[in-house]
């Protein structure tokens, strides 16, 4: 292993920014952050580290594809556990090797953090975007972060406290999802309905949740034959998506890239979606959704109302209210669920009282600064100005 494998080629001046991110949804994080931190320092810094897709096109030379690392639940992590094991040692080497100027680990936590965590000690700035979700369950690891942690920054507004009384300096710096809400918003309705279905970013999730929403999709096909449907996918679960709608009774477009996804969602009338970072997106860009999620591991055996929190879809926990109809756990069949969806294709009532009400959710989430990527790179420049010079 070598600089040069990590180096981002061809540039030569400003700090050296280790990246690690260990999903999709991290990857286009990093790869906003990088766009943001070459305006700040006009062009002026350099990177290397781990990233998929985004970050690729963005300039980073990843160490290896990110798809070895997106996986979920003890039982799909085994079987990937001795490679997962090999890249975090190979990360950190590199990390000892190149000596850059600061580490900004993206989301990830259980890949990311460990990395994290290693590191400690090295004189290296260690700096997490996207705070662990401690206020919906493992609170007692805000204290643990804050052992290795230099610097935090959060992407929702209440997360700050929970690690700031352990000492951790965090920053809300805004959630990147506002950034394309203009491109993304959804237009016009179009002449035939359209139903977004977005099953997950990993295997295990897209295991768990496409087969409900396939059921889902052949109920609505005989209610609504001129129904068309998109999903918007990502390089890890892809083929796996295209393998599995082959025999959908409805026009089935499968679509991959930041670009397609938003084009996706001006034209969707409503969606199906999997908890998580894609549904708190659906809801900044106006799409009336429906989240289902089924938890894998241990947290998959506990009952919805052990969580911490009333809600899991980020949208109806800043708003303080089910804004998007969840189904959760064991009310995750299609059953349950095509009622709700039927009613957002059904009812142009329903869809607009559903984006009235994540209009709060959008100012939330901004950040004073306006530009969330642009608030993060700020503040991770910061940290580097108030490292002692070596």
């Amino acid at each position: 292993m070598t600089a040069p494998e990590f180096a981002d080629v061809g540039q030569e001046e400003g700090p050296l920014i280790f990246l690690i991110a260990g999903e999709p949804s991290g990857d286009l994080l990093g790869a906003r952050l990088m766009t943001a931190l070459r305006e700040e320092t006009g062009g002026r810094v350099r990177f290397a580290g781990i990233g998929g897709e985004a970050m690729t096109a963005a300039g980073l030379k990843s160490r290896f594809p990110i798809h070895e690392l997106a996986v979920m639940g003890l039982i799909e992590v085994l079987p990937h556990l001795f490679t997962i094991l090999k890249r975090m040692r190979e990360t950190v080497a590199a990390v000892k090797e190149l000596r850059p100027d600061a580490v900004v680990t993206i989301d990830s936590p259980s890949f990311t953090l460990e990395i994290a965590e290693r590191l400690k000690g090295q004189g290296i700035p260690l700096i997490h975007y996207v705070a662990p979700q401690v206020w919906a369950w493992k609170a007692w690891r805000a204290k643990s972060v804050a052992r290795y942690l230099d610097h935090l920054l959060a992407l929702l507004p209440f997360e700050p406290p929970y690690f700031e009384r352990h000492d951790l300096p965090t920053h809300f710096v805004g959630h990147p999802a506002v950034e394309t809400r203009s491109a993304a918003q959804t237009g016009a309705a179009a002449q035939s309905p359209c139903l977004a279905v977005l099953p997950g970013s990993r295997k295990g999730e897209v295991a768990k949740l496409l087969p409900v929403f396939a059921e889902v999709v052949r109920a609505l096909a005989a209610r609504h034959p001129e129904l068309k449907v998109v999903i918007p996918t990502v390089e890890t679960v892809a083929e796996v998506v295209q393998a599995q709608v082959r025999d959908w009774p409805l026009p089935v477009t499968v679509v991959r890239g930041a670009e397609a996804k938003e084009k996706a969602f001006r034209e969707a009338t409503a969606a199906l979606a999997a908890s998580g970072t894609v549904a708190l997106e659906l809801g900044v860009a106006g799409v009336p959704t429906v989240v289902a999620y089924r938890f894998a591991g241990i947290v998959g055996l506990l009952p919805p109302s052990l969580l911490r929190v009333p809600f899991v879809s980020l949208v109806n926990l800043i708003a303080g209210r089910e804004v998007q109809p969840e189904f959760l756990q064991r009310r995750c069949r299609a059953a349950e669920i095509l009622p709700a969806v039927e009613r957002l294709l059904s009812d142009p009532e329903a869809r607009a009282a559903q984006r009235e009400g994540c209009r709060g959710v959008v100012e939330a989430l901004t950040p004073p600064e306006g530009n969330p990527s642009r608030a993060a790179a700020r503040r991770i420049l910061a940290c580097l100005k108030k490292q002692p010079s070596s």
